[in-house]
């Protein structure tokens, strides 16, 4: 059974160093994408075996030190500062980061992710068409403290070469953070403070 369990477990971390790989080297976003990719790749089929969120993050974070350590600190710093000037501009909205920017982990291409507060989604979309941005209006799907699924509004737009994905939450959200899908804790959400926090001390 021992000799079972270390052959499962190297299964598992080749799986997620594959599924880091994809992420960091195609720009793939989604855990699930990832993860369906590297099992096709590597012959095996999605099972139990299959490493969890956290794994294939904690892979994507040594992949990313190893091997794209310049590249990726100069993408890191370019959607941050990306992140900061949209906050400012959308400061009347209480604007939080969240995700892979914030967390060190975003790969080319990803989208800078904001959350948003306000208890009427007509207040955001008319800021955005005062000031000529186009958006798509979309949703996301996001698990509350309580294990519900709650979907919220986004608006999705691109400034320059970057892409900004916003969702807009409810004035009464701002204090109980939705969980993250990678390790399923509240997802750490950071104001424009903050940031400017991270940012100076990721720049010495």
């Amino acid at each position: 059974m021992a000799g079972r369990e270390r052959e499962d477990m190297r299964t598992r971390t080749l799986l997620a160093q594959a599924c880091a790989k994809i992420m960091a080297e195609e720009g793939v976003r989604d855990f699930k994408v990832a993860k369906r990719k590297a099992a096709q790749r590597m012959g095996m089929t999605l099972h139990v075996l299959m490493p969890s969120n956290q794994e294939i993050q904690n892979a994507l974070v040594e992949y990313q030190r190893l091997f794209l350590s310049d590249v990726h600190d100069e993408l890191l710093v370019k959607l941050r500062q990306g992140a900061m000037d949209a906050m400012k501009y959308l400061k009347q909205f209480r604007p939080r980061l969240v995700g892979p920017v914030l967390e060190g982990t975003a790969v080319k291409g990803g989208d800078v992710q904001l959350h948003l507060f306000s208890d009427s989604i007509e207040d955001v979309q008319l800021f955005m068409m005062e000031r000529d941005i186009p958006v798509k209006l979309s949703s996301r799907r996001y698990r509350s403290g309580g294990g519900d699924i709650n979907v919220f509004p986004t608006f999705e737009f691109g400034a320059g070469d970057l892409n900004y994905e916003i969702t807009v939450f409810p004035l009464s959200a701002e204090r109980e953070a939705p969980k993250s899908p990678v390790d399923g804790k509240p997802m750490r959400r950071a104001s424009l403070h903050e940031l400017e926090d991270i940012f100076s001390d990721f720049g010495k």
